[in-house]
């Protein structure tokens, strides 16, 4: 049986993640700087180890702090925008790749979603996927 491939790509389809095997996890983010990354309620990333993971095109960085303090890298296109993957200081060994850059309505569902404390009041995920109010490791003064 051969290693599954998937290709995630930006808007323009310049900056492209190549992408070997399937992904450790999947998760969903509340965080308000995911909100504001994505211009959506929520961002999800599929977690590849980082050597399973190759980046074809142009891109640019920018390193912000996550809502637990934690440094993220994220990698965006130059010409759309649309942020294609990024390195999260909390997994090391990782790359996070935007889920919704696959185009692929079969890719498989989160396992969990982090940052329930920040999430909008009419959002519900299906059973099964684990929910939690912050992140682990996070401080727990933070919060909505």
């Amino acid at each position: 049986m051969s290693e599954i491939e998937r290709v995630a790509s930006c808007s323009c389809g310049q900056l492209s993640a190549n992408c070997s095997g399937e992904p450790v996890r999947v998760g969903a983010c509340h965080c308000t700087e995911c909100q504001r990354r994505t211009g959506s309620a929520f961002g999800v990333g599929a977690y590849y180890p980082r050597a399973q993971v190759s980046l074809a095109g142009d891109y640019k960085r920018y390193t912000r702090s996550s809502d637990a303090g934690r440094r993220v890298e994220c990698h965006f296109c130059p010409e759309c925008g649309t942020t294609v993957t990024w390195d999260l200081e909390l997994f090391p060994d990782m790359t996070a790749v935007a889920v919704g850059c696959f185009a692929d309505p079969h890719f498989p569902a989160p396992q969990r979603a982090v940052w329930a404390s920040q999430k909008h009041d009419w959002i519900a995920f299906s059973e099964g996927i684990t929910e939690l109010e912050t992140q682990p490791g996070a401080p727990s003064s933070v919060a909505k």
